[in-house]
């Protein structure tokens, strides 16, 4: 299965096949009652000296604002728990009996909606753990501590049946120096713990210039991490805020099908344009 879908969530997903996936990953807006919109800027290398900002490696760049006056998307809700909650109630028939999903937060929602995901549930069997997603980019605040994370809040069908593959995980560089480690170790790395570094993707990066992704995205590396430990090959990856098509750029990526539902017609275009092999129902 290779789909992308126009509509509604709550209504495509009464209507999408019981079981049909392994994995369901939730990347709602957060009802923080604004559009999300992103300066779109092009940095060229210049001769030293003559740049207006320095860069990686000490290299002068000049920078150029692009036009950004469709890079948004509306991110307003009244009540967040009651606009997400019976989405994800409405999905679980979807998942296997040893299927899991994922769900992004940031810290203005996250308690509200795990919890009210336990009361979904009627008790807190179904939950595992919180993985948590830090990033080092973007503006620092003068009057709070940065926000420069995410809760990732997994649960699954049944904790004692689910999907893990520990094998493929990706590896990550030991901070010890040589001789704390063996030389084995250092060669392989070690796997990531519950909270994972990775960078946005940044306004002039290749993956967001290269699709034309929406401000919040996020990047395929984080994506992968969960498509390939908590599925299999084969597989079908769900996706019913699928917004710029992450989730199914990544399936494809990793030999898993995948799902991808958005509301959004312009989500849609942008879906197409990235994964130009799937069917498209609704459009």
């Amino acid at each position: 299965m290779k789909q992308i879908i126009l509509g509604d969530n709550l209504e495509v997903l009464r209507g999408l096949p019981d079981k049909f996936a392994q994995l369901i990953i939730v990347d709602p807006p957060y009802g923080i009652g604004h559009s999300q919109k992103r300066t779109r800027i092009k940095s060229t290398a210049v001769e030293s000296g003559k740049g207006d900002r320095i860069g990686f490696g000490g290299k002068d760049y000049i920078s150029e604002k692009l036009d950004s006056s469709n890079i948004y998307y509306e991110d307003k809700s009244d009540n967040f728990e009651e606009f997400l909650i019976p989405r994800i109630e409405a999905s679980l028939h979807c998942l296997t009996d040893d299927g899991s999903f994922f769900v992004f937060l940031d810290d203005r929602q996250d308690a509200y909606v795990r919890v009210a995901i336990d009361k979904m549930f009627g008790n807190r069997d179904h939950f595992i753990q919180t993985l948590v997603w830090n990033w080092d980019f973007g503006a620092r605040s003068k009057t709070q501590w940065s926000r420069k994370h995410n809760s990732i809040h997994w649960f699954c069908m049944n904790r004692k049946n689910y999907v893990f593959n520990y094998d493929a995980m990706d590896r990550i560089p030991y901070m010890s120096g040589k001789g704390l480690v063996s030389e084995e170790k250092l060669k392989i790395g070690k796997t990531p713990t519950s909270c994972w570094f990775h960078t946005i993707i940044g306004t002039n990066s290749k993956e967001r210039q290269d699709t034309g992704m929406y401000p919040s995205a996020k990047p395929i590396g984080i994506i992968d991490r969960l498509v390939k430990v908590h599925s299999n090959p084969n597989d079908i990856v769900l996706d019913y805020f699928a917004g710029s098509g992450t989730t199914g750029a990544s399936a494809e990526k990793n030999g898993r099908g995948y799902c991808l539902i958005d509301s959004n017609p312009d989500a849609v275009k942008i879906m197409k344009a990235r994964l130009p092999t799937a069917q498209c129902i609704g459009f």
